[in-house]
């Protein structure tokens, strides 16, 4: 009742049932004024009855008027409060833009996007859906900051919106944006697609700082690819991967055979998430042989996965690892299971792991290493950290203070696939490697192809005016060993002097590689 008496109808109760009981009381007061109102009615006091009722209903009628007005200007505020919480949920905080939930109800509203129900017109009114993901937006954001990627992300949506009306471009989030155009011609969606690029990647000036982005862009149109708004933005997602999978700054148009590749991957990650779980995929071994003295010095681990009796390419899964977050998991797995195993080989022998691009831009990276190390018992100095050229573009500053750790640790360096990434030369001269592997491609074609045979000479020559060890990957031919052990290569490594080997087989191996030394 207090709570009541409190409230807005309380006080406005009181305030009516204040007013009439003045009226009441007037009335009573003046009771001989209002009798000959009502003596045609009624004899005796029955005239104050009716004055009651009259004022009680005046009073109730009042009551009942500022209620109404009350209740009309709560429901008025709460429809504006429900409008502004409406666009804030479904508006991009930061560009203004709608969002995937706008996305939905646009989809809803406009079923089949087309703005006529009778007639020709029907089959003449289409749609294109443009998915478009930002190329390098990590890059920026980690080196201006969340601030200047916010001016980033701004000014693309601007650039976007020259192109497409304001109302059908969308954020769905980080780096994605779609844009729906009506009425395109398939030529034209081609002209869309590669002015959306160009747009997108033009240099970006923030602050005092010029920055560029690319852009992959994924369409597909309705009716032809799907049957409402909602399945041809998955088809256009579907081709933004393919886009994506090509490289930077490309365009694909929606085909079915996409689908189809897609829901192969996405079998694959499904596969590969219980696969790590269940700890299924495991290091194998393949050795690398001192080409001076015919010694093993090592091996080299390589993942392997046996699904259901058949091995995956380490080059498909190990690429679904580093897009989907897996990889991290997986390298720790293996780099435990791996410095286990080479303890139990003799004390001698080196063990050499890869790092994915991907993982160079961990911080921790070389934290992690150190610490199976530690969990493990494994020397440092037995073990050697292959990174390829491609790992250290991203981020130079990053890769080289992750090396100079392993160092500091005592753990060797290789620079892995010589020749085949970015300013081979740049990379050996602002990094410290302690040995560079010449990649396989070189080494199956030089002895008919006498370019890459003067690469092989100059690879070689390098390493020995640098100071730097030398491993040449892919010897599968007694020839190409007898070439190399005449340049006075370090090490080889290939078919010739085994495959990739389980745990199970490398103790036997290691004593057979003595005994055929010793005859």
């Amino acid at each position: 009742m207090k709570d009541f008496l409190e409230s807005k109808a309380g006080r406005q109760l009181a305030q009516v049932t204040a007013v009439a009981m003045v009226l009441l009381i007037g009335c009573i007061a003046y009771d001989d004024l209002l009798l000959g109102l009502v003596q045609s009615i009624s004899a005796g006091k029955a005239h104050l009855i009716i004055i009651v009722l009259i004022v009680a209903g005046l009073a109730s009628f009042a009551y009942s008027v500022l209620r109404i007005l009350d209740m009309r200007s709560e429901m008025m505020n709460r429809r504006k409060a429900f409008d502004e919480a409406d666009h804030i949920a479904t508006h991009d905080h930061l560009t203004k833009h709608p969002n995937r939930y706008a996305f939905d109800r646009f989809v809803l509203s406009h079923p089949d996007e087309r703005l006529q129900e009778t007639g020709e017109d029907i089959e003449r009114q289409t749609a294109t859906v443009f998915s478009i993901d930002l190329d390098g937006f990590k890059k920026v954001n980690d080196l201006l900051g969340h601030q200047g990627g916010d001016v980033l992300l701004k000014e693309v949506s601007r650039r976007v919106c020259a192109l497409a009306e304001y109302e059908c471009v969308f954020r769905f989030g980080g780096d994605e944006f779609v844009a729906v155009a009506r009425n395109l011609l398939p030529e034209k969606e081609e002209l869309f697609a590669q002015l959306l690029i160009h747009s997108v990647s033009r240099p970006v000036r923030i602050g005092t700082l010029l920055t560029q982005v690319g852009a992959s862009v994924g369409y597909a149109r309705l009716p032809d690819h799907g049957n409402s708004l909602e399945e041809v933005c998955h088809r256009s997602d579907v081709a933004l991967y393919e886009a994506k999978s090509r490289g930077h700054n490309q365009y694909s148009l929606f085909q079915p055979e996409m689908q189809e590749k897609v829901s192969e991957r996405a079998k694959l990650e499904g596969d590969l998430r219980r696969a790590i779980d269940e700890s299924k995929i495991e290091p194998f071994y393949q050795p690398l042989i001192n080409l001076r003295t015919g010694e093993l010095c090592g091996f080299e681990a390589l993942a392997r996965w046996n699904k259901d009796g058949v091995f995956v390419s380490p080059q498909h899964f190990i690429a679904v690892a580093e897009e989907t977050g897996l990889i991290t998991t997986l390298f720790e797995q293996l780099l435990s299971k791996a410095c286990r195993d080479a303890q139990l080989w003799p004390g001698a022998l080196s063990l050499s792991f890869n790092v994915s691009p991907v993982q160079m831009e961990d911080r921790l990276l070389a934290s992690r290493v150190l610490h199976i190390l530690q969990q493990t018992g494994l020397q440092s100095s037995r073990l050697e950290i292959e990174i390829t050229e491609n790992a250290l573009i991203d981020d130079p500053d990053l890769a080289a203070a992750t090396i100079e750790q392993f160092h500091a640790a005592g753990i060797q360096v290789a620079l892995d696939d010589f020749g085949t990434g970015y300013s081979s030369l740049a990379q050996l001269a602002r990094f410290k490697f302690d040995k560079i592997k010449i990649d396989k491609s070189f080494v199956s074609s030089f002895t008919h192809n006498d370019k890459n045979a003067k690469i092989i000479d100059a690879v070689l020559g390098l390493g020995r005016s640098l100071n730097l060890k030398t491993t040449v990957e892919g010897i599968e031919e007694n020839a190409q060993l007898a070439y190399f052990l005449g340049q006075g290569c370090d090490i080889g490594q290939g078919y010739i002097f085994g495959k990739a080997m389980p745990q199970s087989e490398v103790i036997g191996f290691v004593n057979n590689r003595k005994r055929a030394l010793s005859a």
